[in-house]
């Protein structure tokens, strides 16, 4: 009558040895124990081996003191007192280690046996029955199973002696087994056969003359076979046989030799059909997980790849008995149990199963934040009361997770479920106050502060406990400390002052949102945030103040926003200065490592001891171009004056992007706009920024003077196209840095004029100051002027020309000799 064990090869551990007395006179027995030899060498070493245990016990003991969660401490500390009889010890070790981590089924196998072997009697298999209870819900083992139904049978009185009672609760013992681990393909059988073998055995206790009673036991038994012929396992052919054996003893016509149907009811055969059919399908994923000689990972990614073939056939029941068994050999797999629980949340909905699972994987994997919170959200959903909601989150804040926002969601999902049970809660639950949420608020500001200060969370943590004082607890005062607690520690956080200023400006008091900027405008926070702040007041002042409230809040901005922009300024120079001289040392550190070369470097100079004296260059220039000799002169002259300029943030900046974008590039100008009447504080950014919303912009050209490198207020701004520089030039008139910009076209395009042709190309370059250089006329007529009209008529684009005579130096102007063009490049 008893179930067939098969040892577990995942999780076996050696079967125990009976620690009672008989257990310690039978070893004397034994010729081979160390205990049954009397010769004194042995007895030393049984001293030796004893003061070796005791010194490693008390190890272990001290480990343990200092890190209860040590998994291995533990396991080793149960095997030690096993092996030295400490019963009571051992007995306190396992109830310790059980409440901390789930045992293993055959740790569970083995502390069953243990105190099964200690005595016998009604208080004895109370405990031993308990002990199987609890290690059934840690994992699922077919041999604990098997193990707990046939200690029911040999050692429950009640079931020996046949009560109904005691066959009652046997039989439901084992349906719980076959909903557990009925539809194991691999180990499922042996419930089902232990289940029909327990019910022959009845079979056989009944009286021949009580017909009613056999006819019942055997078409349970019948049943019992019809239904394990319908589940795929394994060994379903012999299951067959033994069903068509056992119905000729029944005293059916069947051919218990063949494995034919004939004889079976048809909607057996068919049930029997489709499930061989079930397990042939799934043979080569069984064969997958069972292999032996593959990688732990290979071996779960076989699970995963079953599971989702269970999943695509849509039997929930067959893909939670698959989660189970994946589990059972990857009990700590994170992704495993994440992947398992959701598949629960969305699949069978039923509370007391999913909750029991989510219970067990937290105690297999305590670590991650992400099965807390749902597992609260679970509690929740089954209307679990307030005390384990609190209890299980209590638990939670004990676990070390990976990362900050792991504790701020597991707050912020308790927090929620106190919310809604309070607005929302029916009359059948705990009745809760507000001032749980109030204390909740408390401890998670008080447990987040210290690591989430001027972080994102911690601002949404006071937001959302600010909203809930307003809302639920009704009280102004509280939502306004709610805030001046988070400026406390967050307070150069630009975030937590206007969630402040939005909170008062939303409640309609402006008076208290008034007197919140002039506490902060001043404060200096990251980025663009103190100008941010300046900007908000000023927005703030127009839409819900006075004039003179207006006028009150520029004054006290404008100086702070110039001190701003100063500083930036600086900030930036020292930057730009600090990366020069970093590349200055690397070219000088570059210029030694090829110096200390040798003669490996000797016949191949750089570039620069290569280049010719600029003398040479210019003469050379200039005989083979004598109407470009003077402007090269100048664009020399301009580089030699430039040298010896002061080095100032706004000199360097332009210095560096026109000798990357603009030196001797040539402009044609076809796409221009030339921008006057800038402020001489304006750099390529507030240009660029003042355009963002035209777009198209491709360079920015800022005229300087060419001996001071300070800016001249003008510009050219070239776009990609003439839809982007119309829509440029349509922002004219609007201001920039407190003035109104002048924006016209640039257009050296060909002009008719009196029905003669003008054709003009105009060109320009522009040197590292981004001066603009002299440009070159092509077929130009003296004749062709342009006629100017209107008021602004001193600052025009430089390819318009005025209408004024020539001077005579201009009309007489003749090519310099090189004796003048020498005296020319030496000047200054």
């Amino acid at each position: 009558m008893g179930v067939e064990v098969e040892e577990d090869n995942q999780t076996q551990i050696q079967n125990p040895k009976p620690m009672d007395a008989s257990y310690r006179d039978s070893i004397a027995e034994n010729p081979n124990s160390p205990a049954s030899s009397d010769s004194p060498d042995d007895s030393d070493a049984d001293s030796e081996d004893e003061s070796h245990q005791s010194d490693e016990l008390k190890t272990l003991e001290a480990e343990l003191s200092n890190n209860p969660s040590n998994y291995y401490a533990h396991v080793q500390y149960i095997k030690l007192l096993r092996k030295m009889g400490e019963i009571e010890k051992l007995r306190q070790a396992r109830e310790t280690m059980s409440a901390i981590f789930p045992l293993t089924p055959a740790m569970w196998q083995e502390w069953a046996k243990d105190e099964a072997s200690l005595s016998s009697g009604d208080e004895v298999f109370s405990v031993v029955e308990k002990l199987y209870e609890r290690g059934l819900l840690d994992y699922l083992s077919i041999p604990l199973w098997c193990d707990y139904l046939n200690y029911l049978q040999e050692c429950d009185p009640s079931v020996r002696e046949c009560s109904s009672a005691a066959i009652s609760k046997a039989r439901n013992v084992f349906e719980r087994a076959l909903t557990a681990a009925g539809l194991h393909v691999a180990e499922g059988n042996k419930i089902w056969e232990g289940y029909r073998e327990f019910e022959q055995a009845l079979l056989c206790t009944i009286e021949e003359a009580d017909t009613k009673a056999k006819e019942a036991q055997v078409q349970r038994i019948r049943g019992i076979f019809h239904r394990q012929l319908s589940v795929p396992l394994i060994n379903m052919g012999s299951t067959l046989l033994a069903y068509k054996a056992w119905e000729v003893e029944q005293g059916n016509a069947l051919d218990a030799e063949s494995s034919d149907m004939d004889g079976i009811p048809y909607h057996v055969a068919s049930a029997y059909q489709k499930a061989m059919e079930m397990y042939n399908a799934r043979v080569q994923y069984e064969e997958q997980i069972s292999k032996q000689d593959i990688s732990e990972t290979e071996k779960l990614q076989n699970f995963m790849t079953y599971l989702n073939f269970e999943k695509s056939a849509g039997d929930p029941a067959r893909v939670q008995v698959l989660y189970e068994r994946a589990i059972t050999d990857f009990p700590i797999s994170n992704d495993l149990w994440l992947d398992y629980t959701r598949y629960l949340d969305k699949t069978l909905k039923v509370g007391n199963v999913v909750r029991d699972v989510y219970f067990r994987a937290t105690r297999n994997c305590p670590c991650v934040g992400e099965l807390w919170v749902r597992y609260l959200l679970t509690l929740e959903r089954g209307r679990a009361s307030e005390k384990e909601i609190s209890s299980v989150f209590e638990k939670s804040l004990q676990c070390t997770f990976s990362t900050l926002e792991e504790y701020l969601d597991l707050f912020l999902t308790r927090i929620d479920g106190l919310r809604r049970r309070i607005l929302f809660g029916s009359e059948t639950e705990d009745i809760l106050d507000y001032s749980l949420i109030k204390e909740t608020f408390q401890f998670a500001s008080d447990y987040l502060s210290p690591q989430l200060k001027n972080s994102d969370g911690l601002l949404r943590l006071h937001a959302y406990w600010s909203h809930l004082e307003l809302n639920l607890g009704k009280d102004l005062v509280a939502a306004r400390g709610v805030w001046e607690s988070l400026l406390k520690i967050s307070g150069s956080m630009l975030e937590a002052w206007q969630g402040y200023i939005a909170m008062e400006i939303e409640l309609g008091h402006i008076n208290e949102a008034r007197s919140i900027y002039k506490r902060c405008y001043s404060k200096r926070f990251p980025g663009t945030g103190s100008e941010d702040i300046c900007h908000s007041w000023l927005r703030f002042e127009r839409e819900f103040g006075t004039l003179e409230d207006f006028d009150h809040a520029a004054r006290k901005v404008s100086p702070r926003l110039e001190e701003l922009q100063l500083y930036r300024i600086q900030q930036e120079s020292k930057a730009f200065a600090a990366s020069t001289d970093q590349k200055e040392t690397n070219i000088k550190k570059s210029v030694r490592e090829k110096r200390k070369g040798g003669p490996e470097f000797t016949d191949e100079q750089s570039p620069a001891k290569r280049q010719k004296p600029i003398s040479q260059t210019l003469k050379k220039e200039y005989e083979k171009h004598k109407d470009q000799a003077q402007n090269l002169a100048e664009v020399t002259e301009e580089k030699e004056v430039k040298a010896n300029i002061g080095k100032t943030e706004s000199i360097h900046e332009n210095q560096r992007r026109d000798s990357d974008s603009g030196r001797n590039k040539v402009y044609t100008d076809q796409c221009t706009a030339f921008v006057s009447n800038i402020n001489l504080k304006a750099n390529y950014e507030d240009l660029r920024k003042f355009f963002s919303d035209v777009g198209g912009v491709v360079s920015i050209r800022i005229l300087r003077d060419k001996f001071t490198g300070k800016s001249r207020g003008l510009a050219y701004v070239d776009f990609s196209d003439d839809k982007h520089l119309a829509a440029a030039i349509s922002k004219n008139k609007q201001m920039l840095l407190g003035k109104k910009l002048s924006i016209a076209r640039s257009d050296p395009n060909p002009r008719k004029k009196d029905g003669h042709n003008v054709s003009k190309q105009h060109e320009h370059s522009t040197d590292r100051s981004g001066a603009p250089g002299r440009t070159k006329s092509v077929a130009l007529n003296q004749d062709d002027n342009i006629q100017l009209k209107g008021k602004s008529t001193f600052l025009v684009p430089r390819n318009v020309k005025m209408n004024k005579p020539k001077t005579v130096e201009e009309r007489d102007e003749q090519p310099k000799s090189n004796d003048e063009f020498r005296k020319l490049l030496i000047k200054g």
